[in-house]
């Protein structure tokens, strides 16, 4: 039974949770982060395998967001902290600045350390449906608890407006798959823009990006509790966004990138998803779409993981789920402190039960991937070690799971991935040369 804590104390480890991500969930989220290791000495980026909508440095990415709205002090729309009932979709630009042309972007793309990385910015953004608030009004009929025919009739009917747009978004940018990113504490609308940019920047921008922001980002000593809690508001509309993009034909494929608090958002509206699709005789995963599952520096509860995700085999929804974990990861640390459990993004073999993690690698779905040298407080390296972007790159491009030449990690007796500061330069594989060969 875990310990008291004192009041004080408390109040001390909020004040510098709340520091500390303050800075670590989102490290200089408005530059391009370091050039991943895996496309060193100008290597497998494959700028010609970009589709021609986006070779741009302005390029357009998508939103969901249950944010609520204000206008700035300039006049202009902006979301906030603040929670909405209504979901919204809508199209931002994010622009590389100072970048004149997409052939100079693939430079730097290719230049190494060395270059100052240019600064990412939000040019604009509209929103292009905004779905009736939720809870939709409902009534009983024929002793069933259904939504009432009117207002049924509207969602449908903003339903099929999103098909529409995402349906001509697959035409004009010539892909079928979807690459959702799913923010941490203290990140407001902004910062799931550009960090999403360059995850999908560096993924080779062979999918339609969208970002799900949760109303995240609020003011307070209490600020981790408050995100908490507004994570929790945000389920019901991120299984929305879910169900709203698998019913699009043209959509083949989803994959997810979630980040600290937002693994929380992600993998419980994934669950409730998949049970459903379960209990109605489908195989999730075809029915959901749902390809890569990717969850760094996860600020889960290492117990809950186990009861709620693991024991119900979650993971058969996914093609693979890769896990980053750091365990000195000190903002991790910190929730840790809170809570009195421990975290998944800091886990080790011992909170597990003997022979569980070789369980779970026969299975051999999920992938625990311990990155060492993370650098800085050890939260943010999704986005900002050389490394790991080069590993979620691998990931997203090729599908390969870790061990074989498109992903040379190395896994130690515990059954944990280990992923080096260095990764993959002593085994760099070459895509292009995979590539062809897929293409035989």
């Amino acid at each position: 039974m875990p310990h008291a804590i004192r009041p004080d104390r408390r109040l001390f480890a909020l004040s510098v949770l709340s520091c500390l991500v303050a800075g670590a969930c989102g490290t200089r989220p408005d530059r391009l982060a370091r050039v991943p290791n895996v496309y060193a000495e100008g290597r497998n980026y494959q700028a010609g395998q970009v589709p021609e909508f986006y070779r741009s440095v302005t390029p357009e990415i998508l939103y969901a967001t249950d944010r609520s709205q204000d206008l700035s002090e300039n006049g202009r729309v902006e979301y906030l902290s603040e929670r909405s009932d209504s979901l919204a979709f809508g199209r931002a630009t994010v622009s590389f600045d100072g970048v004149a042309s997409w052939p100079e972007l693939v430079e730097l793309t290719k230049a190494g350390p060395g270059r100052r990385p240019p600064r990412l910015s939000v040019a604009g953004f509209r929103d292009e449906i905004r779905f009736a608030r939720s809870p939709l009004p409902a009534e009983r009929r024929e002793g069933r608890v259904v939504t009432e025919a009117r207002a049924q009739r509207d969602y449908d009917a903003y339903a099929a407006r999103f098909r529409e747009m995402m349906g001509a978004q697959v035409r004009r940018s010539g892909t079928g798959a979807v690459l959702i990113y799913v923010h941490g504490f203290a990140n407001d609308f902004p910062e799931a823009l550009t960090t999403l940019a360059n995850v999908w920047h560096y993924a080779g921008c062979r999918s339609i990006p969208m970002a799900f922001s949760w109303p995240a980002n609020n003011p307070g000593l209490l600020k981790y509790f408050r995100d908490s809690e507004s994570g929790d508001f945000s389920v019901y509309h991120f299984k929305e966004v879910l169900d709203l993009l698998a019913s699009v034909p043209e959509v083949e494929q989803i994959d997810i990138v979630a980040h600290s608090r937002g693994t929380d958002v992600a993998t419980s509206a994934l669950r409730e998803l998949v049970i459903r699709e379960r209990a109605r005789g489908n195989q999730p995963k075809l029915t959901m779409k749902t390809g890569t599952l990717i969850l760094a520096a996860p600020d889960l509860d290492v117990g809950t993981v186990r009861q709620r995700l693991i024991s119900e085999r979650f993971s058969e929804a996914f093609e693979q789920v890769s896990v980053y974990i750091n365990p000195r990861d000190q903002a991790l640390a910190y929730s840790s402190f809170l809570t009195q459990e421990a975290r998944f993004g800091r886990l080790d073999a011992s909170d597990f039960a003997p022979g569980e993690l070789a369980s779970l690698r026969k299975v051999g779905l999920v992938h625990f991937i311990r990155v060492e040298g993370a650098g800085g407080l050890g939260h943010s390296y999704f986005r900002d070690n050389p490394g790991v972007m080069s590993d979620m790159a691998l990931t997203l491009r090729t599908r390969a799971f870790p061990g074989g030449t498109l992903r040379p990690l190395t896994l130690d007796q515990e059954n944990i991935w280990t992923l080096h500061s260095d990764y993959p330069l002593d085994r760099l594989p070459d895509l292009e040369l995979h590539e062809m060969a897929g293409e035989r």
